[in-house]
């Protein structure tokens, strides 16, 4: 009754407004609307913000209401902490470069920015440990003159140090780009097959190919055990090609964990510009720089190192005074009881960013 009284009252206006046609529509549009609504009434919709808030009222309604009960209990509050251990492997040697096998711990003295660490985890002379080596061969133009020669001796390197089940190693030629022609395996024929696939020619990318090892190679190896990484890099140490530079060479190389040893292919007598930078690839990173004159010196190269590989300790501590910003922590590591031992280890590390 209530809306047959507003559609006359509505008629009449319309009616005095002198517009039949738009009452008549009019009256037909309000009965058929009052119809329908006292049919079925449509359902209201909600803004999407009351439908969040009104779920968030029927949670809360749902809960499950305090127990006074439980007031004297202390609350159980769950702290996220950063346990950060530092891994490092390192040489020591007298001045006349022997190896010094028989050190104790207090022997040393370990500095991690500065400081020494909050707790000395673990420390071991490590004979032992499984290897995970990358041999980078430069095979651009310039080192042609005894290329021969040094994959001979390559070969024979990593046939006398990868152990079955243990061991892995890969090669990596490089010209322009870097090329892997064995991926990691420890079936030491394969080795030299990837060893005997390269041939010299092309311009030379060297930090490149450093670049790559690490990062793709050897950081990407997923391994269950702690392991030793290095590189083996034979090279005069030019480079014209690559995209990388040397200190962000060294960089990758660091926060791999691995150790760079470096052969020169250079026939000069004195040091020259490319020398200077494989020292300084080795020095970074704990390992050591070999510059053989003669050609058979590059033979007495590879047997250091594989003697040094195999003469090494090992350290993990946690760090004091430790944040995790993404900053470089310089590593000193020192034989503080004998000022005649010479002590080599990667120089620091680049401390994780808090996730």
């Amino acid at each position: 009754m209530r809306n047959e009284a507003i559609i006359s009252a509505l008629m009449r206006i319309l009616v005095g407004l002198r517009i039949p046609l738009f009452a008549g529509a009019a009256a037909f549009a309000l009965t058929s609307l009052m119809s329908a609504q006292s049919i079925a009434p449509a359902p209201v919709a909600q803004p999407a913000a009351s439908s969040a808030v009104a779920l968030a009222d029927q949670k809360t309604a749902d809960a499950k209401p305090a127990d006074p009960n439980d007031a004297d209990e202390d609350p159980v509050a769950t702290i996220k902490t950063q346990v950060r251990e530092v891994n490092v492997i390192f040489t020591v040697t007298d001045k006349h470069g022997r190896f010094k096998k028989d050190l104790k711990q207090d022997d040393l003295q370990i500095l991690d920015d500065g400081k020494a660490p909050e707790q000395i985890r673990d420390f071991r002379s490590e004979t032992d440990l499984p290897l995970r080596v990358g041999l980078l061969v430069d095979a651009s133009n310039s080192i042609r003159d005894r290329f021969k020669f040094e994959q001979e001796a390559a070969t024979e390197f990593l046939s006398s140090i990868v152990r079955p089940h243990q061991d892995l190693a890969f090669v990596i030629g490089f010209d322009s780009t870097p090329e892997v022609t064995q991926d990691f395996t420890n079936e030491t024929e394969k080795l030299s097959n990837g060893i005997r696939m390269l041939r010299p020619g092309g311009g030379t990318a060297l930090f490149d190919a450093v670049y790559y090892a690490c990062r793709d190679k050897l950081m990407k190896h997923k391994d269950r055990t702690t392991v030793r990484r290095a590189i083996i890099l034979i090279s005069d140490g030019d480079d014209n090609q690559s995209h990388s530079t040397l200190s962000e060479a060294i960089e990758m190389a660091q926060r791999a964990e691995v150790i760079i040893y470096t052969i020169s292919t250079s026939t000069s007598n004195t040091e020259d510009r490319g020398d200077k930078v494989l020292k300084k690839l080795a020095d970074n990173t704990g390992g050591r720089a070999f510059s053989p004159f003669k050609i058979q010196d590059v033979s007495d190269a590879f047997r250091e190192i594989e003697d040094e590989l195999r003469s090494q300790y090992a350290v993990a501590y946690k760090p004091a005074d430790f944040r995790a910003d993404g900053h470089f922590r310089p590593i000193q590591i020192l034989a503080q009881n004998n000022k005649k031992l010479f002590v080599r280890a990667r120089r620091g590390y680049y401390a994780p960013v808090q996730q």
